[in-house]
């Protein structure tokens, strides 16, 4: 391929490769990339044309360029959601005229070096825009193709340097000029990138992290606050699940034990009902928890190791302080300097606008069912807030719940007849059809459709009536399971309400889901062809987020553990192997003693000299065999038949006839050329051989069979001499 034409081919793919990493990000719409690849190709046809703009038009569209965009930002007529997005998405626009701008006009090497230096700006401000794997993919193009385009510039600037002088240089130095082989430029970029790489990653597990958890730090938080505040208003949970936003991916050691028989990832409890909303009594009781050692912060103990459950949840950025697990949390590792838990279990950190990772321990034990029917004690004073009803309520409800309950003694076994008539009875939708001062009422007489929060409200408030103290919870439950990933991906659809009543003698809150199955998110997996797809893209995902974007002194000290075991099980595999060969010795040597009697002592004896025989002919062998190959040079010339064949070819008949010489006496000195050294040897077969040397050394490059032959007969014929 022309040298001039591949160079531009490999620059214009490195600013399209920028552009590339910024348009993952999501920052540019159709028109702003129709717009831009419209004046790629404008300036890709014009190249090397009386078309192209010159540099002083340029330079000064470039410097009007900058000020420009400031009033535009000043006055604001970009339109962007908030300051930050503002900021890059100004940035980004100015960066893409300004690359625009030098593609249209007369180019040199600095504005070569120019464009690939705003192509690399690109993809530094895509870093911090976007939070996808793909931006991996088009990070790792933009290494091949940008290392492939230096190489090509050098190669082009010392081409050229090379023309501008070649009248003064001998013609045969000159081959092909401004022509140029790129079957290997992609090779050696690769080995070049992966060799970084190497380099590089030990340091990048290595090294703490500061700041934002990576690249992709500082997006914008996902709204859930109003199903997680302190105040919660009948619908809050049902406006969260009409969105498909990922809100956390949770990857579980082990099978998932839960009180309800599926995954809940408990949020916020609420206690106090006023017929339209619910709140907390205790609003702003909460208690600090500060880090212990290895990033762990204990709230409480688990009842036995075989009930703890651990999580590892990647957590989205939300508009909410919630950290989420399953119910009870014992404890929590991340990087927090300190945690609060306030009187209802829910756990809340210092939100921020990053990504969070950390991993949950979970006691999830339940007292059996047998227990909790007889456990029918009074509550203490504390408690009355979960019994709390508005003054007002409609009294319809008390008697609902009395009637569904008719016949059952226990709170266990009503709280169970109240679930199963709700579950039963009643129809699940998200939309907001109750309504009314008493949306609760209207729910439960009038349109009987709902979403888990009327179930779970209806729940609470008639288990009240009853006098059984209970709270609502507003989590997650359920998600897509991908196995290849080894994750949970929860959306905000999968946002749900659910119930907790409490059993003061066993002091366990027990959870219900009233909610019909239908309304039960609960963990599936991804089918079909377009799932399997969308499955190995969430597990790449999965492995940018967990290792690049939250990577932090938690996932370095997961990571060196598992080193550590891995040696640990390695040492223990080895110590195994020594005492079983021990063992076999001591029993071999308890037989030659003859403990087993004569028979077998004779027997050991001749397996062990069978063994010592064996193993010196194997060792015989060996050694005959390496002192053959070391005599026949076969090493030297599986090496150069791995190498240049036709170059090795060449440089053995020359170097074989050098060592017959030599061993006649007749050494070439170094500073005598081939020719010169035939000369002085007086001998018609040395000249023949340096002629045939030299014509397939700087000529073409074959050595031909019949050429062989020849050659092979004059080294005999000058070997036979001495």
């Amino acid at each position: 391929m022309n040298l001039e034409r591949f160079f531009s081919l490999i620059s214009y793919s490195v600013v399209l490769c920028g552009f590339l990493s910024l348009w993952v990000s999501g920052t540019f719409g159709i028109v702003s990339t129709a717009l831009f690849l419209i004046v790629v190709a404008a300036a890709w046809l014009i190249e090397n044309s009386k078309w192209q703009i010159s540099e002083r038009v340029g330079t000064v569209l470039i410097v009007l360029a900058m000020p420009a965009f400031y009033l535009g930002w000043r006055f604001g007529i970009f339109a962007f959601s908030g300051s930050e997005t503002a900021i890059a998405g100004i940035l980004a626009r100015m960066i893409l005229s300004l690359t625009a701008i030098k593609l249209l006009q007369r180019k040199g090497g600095r504005d070569w070096i120019f464009l690939y230096l705003m192509a690399f700006f690109e993809v530094l401000l895509a870093a911090g825009l976007s939070i996808s794997a793909v931006y991996l993919a088009s990070f790792v193009l933009f290494l091949l193709v940008t290392v492939c385009a230096i190489i090509a510039f050098e190669i082009r600037k010392t081409s050229n340097a090379v023309q501008g002088t070649k009248e003064g240089v001998a013609s045969d130095v000159i081959s092909k000029p401004g022509s140029i082989s790129v079957n290997k430029l992609p090779a050696t970029a690769i080995t070049l990138i992966v060799f970084t790489i190497v380099l590089a990653l030990p340091l990048f597990f290595v090294l703490p992290r500061v700041g934002s958890a990576g690249l992709g730090g500082g997006q914008s938080s996902i709204a859930t606050n109003s199903g997680f505040s302190d105040v919660v208003k009948l619908g809050g949970i049902g406006k969260i699940q009409q969105s498909d936003a990922v809100v956390m991916r949770v990857r579980s050691d082990g099978q998932v034990r839960s009180p309800a028989g599926g995954m809940y990832l408990r949020g916020v409890a609420l206690d106090t009902f006023s017929n339209s909303s619910w709140s907390k009594s205790r609003r702003f009781t909460s208690e600090p928890y500060v880090r212990g050692d290895r990033d762990v912060i204990q709230f409480d103990y688990a009842t036995g190791r075989d009930t703890l459950t651990a999580q590892t949840i990647y957590l989205e950025p939300l508009d909410s302080p919630v950290l989420f697990g399953m119910p009870r949390i014992v404890a929590v590792q991340g990087n927090f300097p300190l945690l609060n838990r306030d009187g209802y279990g829910s756990i809340s950190f210092q939100r921020s606008e990053d990504r969070v990772s950390y991993r949950v321990f979970s006691d999830v034990s339940i007292p059996s069912g047998d227990l909790l029917r007889t456990d029918n004690g009074a509550y203490r004073p504390e408690d009355s807030n979960y019994l709390q009803l508005p003054a007002d309520l409609d009294g319809r409800i008390s008697s609902l719940a009395a009637s569904v309950t008719a016949g059952k003694v226990s709170r266990y076994d009503k709280a169970v007849a109240i679930e199963s008539y709700l579950q039963t009875s009643f129809g699940y939708t998200l939309e907001q059809k109750a309504g009314g001062d008493q949306p609760l009422s209207d729910f439960l007489f009038n349109v009987k459709e709902g979403h888990c929060e009327y179930f779970a409200t209806a729940m609470a408030v008639m288990l009240r009536t009853q006098g059984i103290a209970s709270r609502v919870v507003n989590g997650f439950s359920g998600g897509e399971y991908n196995d290849a990933a080894n994750v949970t991906i929860v959306r905000q659809r999968n946002a749900h309400a659910w119930v907790e009543a409490y059993f003061p003698k066993e002091a366990a809150w027990i959870t219900f889901d009233p909610t019909p199955f239908a309304g039960q998110q609960q963990a599936g997996s991804l089918t079909g062809i377009m799932g399997g797809m969308s499955k190995y893209f969430e597990a790449l995902e999965m492995f940018w987020i967990q290792y690049f974007v939250a990577y932090d002194n938690q996932e370095q000290a997961s990571i060196a553990r598992s080193v550590r075991r891995g040696f640990s099980d390695y040492q223990s595999t080895i110590a195994d192997s020594f005492t079983h060969f021990q063992q076999m010795i001591a029993d071999w040597w308890a037989e030659v003693r003859g403990d087993h009697g004569a028979t077998s002592s004779i027997a050991a004896i001749g397996s062990a000299f069978a063994y010592v025989f064996g193993t010196a002919v194997m060792l015989a062998i060996f050694v005959w065999l390496s002192r053959r190959v070391i005599r026949l040079k076969l090493w030297a010339r599986l090496r150069r038949r791995l190498s240049n064949q036709q170059e090795r070819s060449i440089v053995d008949f020359y170097e074989k006839m050098l060592e017959i010489l030599a061993a006649q006496g007749q050494i070439r000195l170094p500073c005598q050329t081939p020719l010169e050294f035939a000369k002085a040897t007086g001998s018609n077969e040395v000249k023949i051989i340096t002629e045939e040397y030299h014509k397939v050394r700087y000529g073409s490059g074959d050595l031909k069979k019949a050429q062989s032959a020849k050659i092979e007969e004059l080294l005999i014929h000058l070997a036979a001499r001495s």
